[in-house]
């Protein structure tokens, strides 16, 4: 078995929430009353997405999103 790492992001939503997606699979969404909740559920909801895709027939997109961090002085 091989292993892909998608990336994914977080958001903390204001009522102290997190919500998270995997941008490189379309409409792959979820989130958690935790952050760590969030990534388990993110976990989830990507294998789920992949075995979807699978028996669709569809090719898995790789892993192509990346983080990049802008400062900003204020």
């Amino acid at each position: 078995m091989s292993v892909i790492t998608y990336p994914i992001v977080l958001e903390l939503e204001k009522d102290g929430r997190t919500s998270v997606y995997a941008p490189d699979l379309p409409g792959c969404a979820s989130w958690g009353e935790t952050r760590e909740q969030a990534i388990e559920r993110i976990r989830e909801a990507i294998e789920l997405w992949i075995e979807s895709a699978l028996e669709d027939g569809d090719p898995l997109p790789q892993p192509g999103g990346t983080v990049a961090y802008v400062q900003i002085a204020s």
